[in-house]
């Protein structure tokens, strides 16, 4: 479902100087960030990490961004930088947009129903292929994510994404012939696989019986 709501970030203009500025930024919590697009220039600000992930809740949030005494421009998230270790906020790059004007952006392709699916209790692998798409909608109309339901879904049925049905107002771009899901038959163990086992398990007795007879001797 689309999130028709903004949500108001404040943020603060900065000139860029150097990792060590940047560095003492991000220790007091806040996050560095570039916003751009709309014909004008690209402007550097830095966020309290703590409200951006507030306004980052909804990823088809429009955000209403205020720098310093500027009036609020609507944006919407370009790219977002975690820290590998932590998962921390680091960098964000925001994209200024027109309301009345579509634009693309990547959503989330979520599948639901797999644990209802007779495939699945039958023993079936399902394997979800795509999990992200390229729509084109309004600023408002971009959803936090694409649902589809393969509670019906049988061992040896494929989803390509022409059955995916997209929200009102949303286009989704990607080759709707591109597969989204698969739900094969359980992988039956092999002969081989089976005579490995087996093999394992006798070296393993005869293992212990060696090491039997040594305790054996050393009592002795």
């Amino acid at each position: 479902m689309a999130d028709q709501s903004t949500t108001a970030l404040s943020a603060t203009i900065r000139e860029p100087s150097g990792s060590r500025d940047a560095r003492r930024l991000r220790r007091q919590g806040a996050v560095l960030g570039v916003v751009y697009g709309g014909g004008e220039d690209p402007v550097a600000f830095s966020v309290d990490g703590r409200e951006l992930r507030h306004a980052l809740a909804h990823g088809g949030a429009v955000i209403d961004l205020k720098l310093g005494s500027s009036a609020a421009t609507p944006v919407v998230l370009k790219e977002l930088v975690r820290h590998p270790v932590s998962g921390d906020y680091t960098h964000v790059d925001l994209l200024r947009v027109r309301l009345d004007k579509p634009i693309q952006a990547q959503v989330t392709l979520e599948l639901t129903g797999t644990d209802s699916a007779p495939g699945v209790k039958q023993g079936g692998v399902l394997e979800h292929t795509l999990r992200e798409v390229t729509i084109e909608a309004l600023p408002t109309a971009i959803p936090d994510s694409i649902q589809h339901d393969v509670s019906e879904m049988e061992i040896g049925d494929t989803l390509t994404l022409a059955a995916i049905t997209a929200p009102a107002g949303v286009t989704i771009l990607t080759d709707e012939e591109t597969l989204v899901a698969s739900l094969s038959a359980p992988r039956l163990r092999t002969d081989e696989e089976t005579e490995i086992e087996t093999e394992t398990e006798v070296v393993g007795e005869a293992g212990d019986g060696e090491a039997a007879a040594a305790e054996d001797a050393d009592a002795e």
